[in-house]
This record gives C-alpha cells, sequence and structure tokens, in this order.
C-alpha cells in the first residue's frame, strides 16, 4: 500500500497531478481544492489511498491528512464509491463534511456533483456517531515552520504575497534542509530563507 508521496510536482490538471518521487511519477487524482494549491516544479507531500478495481488501479491523494481519513470514511458507507466521495471533498473540506454530518445537514452534502438528498441522507446516516470531528478537523500542519518565530515570520511574508500557508511552510523548510540552514532560524537567515522559499515557490508556478 502507498500511503503518502513526497516528490516534485511535474504537472497538473483538472483532476489529478503527476508527482515524481525517485524518477518515478505517480498520477494522482485529488479534489479539486487540493490541485489548486499545487504548481508544476513545487516540492509536496500527498496523503494516498491505492484503490484496486477490476477495471483499474487508482491512487488517490490529499494535501492534509484529515481529507484522507474522511474519504476513507466515506467509502466504507454502501454505494458510496472512490470517485464519489472525491468529489464530496471537492465541494466540501473534511471539516466541512464532519459538521454536516454532525448537523444533519443533508442538503450541504447533497451540493456534491453525484449526490441527492437520499444519498447525502445515506450518509449521513450511517457516518453518524462514526467520526471524530477533532480527529477530522483541519489543522495547520505542526512543523518547525510553524514553532520556530524567524521561520513563521518567512512564513507569514509568503503568505501576505498570496501564498497558502502549508505551501509557505513546506517551502521554508525545503529551503532550510537544502541548503543546510538550521532551525530554529536566527534573525539574520530569515531575509536568506525569505528568498529561497520564494524562489523556489515561483519557479514552480
Amino acid at each position: 500500500m502507498i500511503g503518502s508521496l513526497r516528490g516534485t510536482v511535474e504537472m497538473v490538471d483538472t483532476t489529478q497531478a503527476v508527482i515524481e518521487v525517485g524518477s518515478v511519477g505517480y498520477e494522482v487524482r485529488m479534489p479539486s481544492a487540493d490541485l489548486s494549491r499545487l504548481h508544476t516544479g513545487q516540492e509536496t507531500r500527498v496523503w494516498t489511498y491505492l484503490n484496486v478495481s477490476q477495471d483499474a488501479i487508482t491512487l488517490y491523494g490529499f494535501l492534509d491528512s484529515s481529507s484522507k481519513k474522511m474519504f476513507l470514511q466515506l467509502i466504507k458507507v454502501n454505494g458510496v464509491g472512490p470517485k464519489v466521495a472525491l468529489s464530496l471533498l471537492s465541494t466540501l473540506t473534511a471539516n466541512d463534511l464532519a459538521k454536516a454530518v454532525a448537523d444533519n445537514d443533508a442538503t450541504a452534502l447533497a451540493k456534491a456533483p453525484g449526490i441527492g438528498k437520499k444519498g447525502a441522507q445515506k450518509i449521513i446516516l450511517e457516518l453518524k456517531g462514526s467520526i471524530n470531528l477533532e480527529d477530522l478537523g483541519e489543522k495547520a500542519p505542526q512543523s518547525g515552520a510553524s514553532t520556530d518565530p524567524g521561520a513563521k515570520q518567512v512564513v507569514e511574508g509568503l503568505m501576505s504575497l498570496g501564498w497558502h500557508q502549508q505551501d509557505a511552510q513546506y517551502a521554508v523548510q525545503e529551503a532550510c534542509e537544502s541548503n543546510g540552514i538550521a532551525m530554529p532560524l536566527s534573525q539574520e537567515d530569515v531575509p536568506q530563507v525569505l528568498r529561497l522559499a520564494l524562489t523556489s515557490l515561483d519557479r514552480g508556478r
């Protein structure tokens, strides 16, 4: 089983991304919101689920572990396959899905393509009480880039330029690891790491 991939984004389209890991390119189906956060040349980590059927072997991926956990919960529901689960996670975040189930909000689930009101009610019925809201709630990744004051300063600078928090945090970590810069960052290192991270992100546009 392939549980996660860490590598370079080789290609992104409306339904999938190709992640190169060790000279091997993996085609990964992902929610549309996750695909919008990826750029060619970007270093990223994707949480994955390998689905094997009679017709195909398909790798599904998510930028947040909470989305993968929700995906695994959804495909346990009778009649909900990976495509429908991916459609739901392209419409609602894992946190919003968990709240919709907890609140019996079938209307929210029915907004996803391929999910009618009855299908939404069935999902709620089968998942009610089995979802841990705290476990599935989306949280900012805990890393050196989120706990180090200097790195946090760089991340905030990148976010002010329009980059997503998770992308900025990964870029800071990659910049430090690739250039032998120790964390926590000193104030003298902050400008250099900002330039390196920004160069990496711009290269991936």
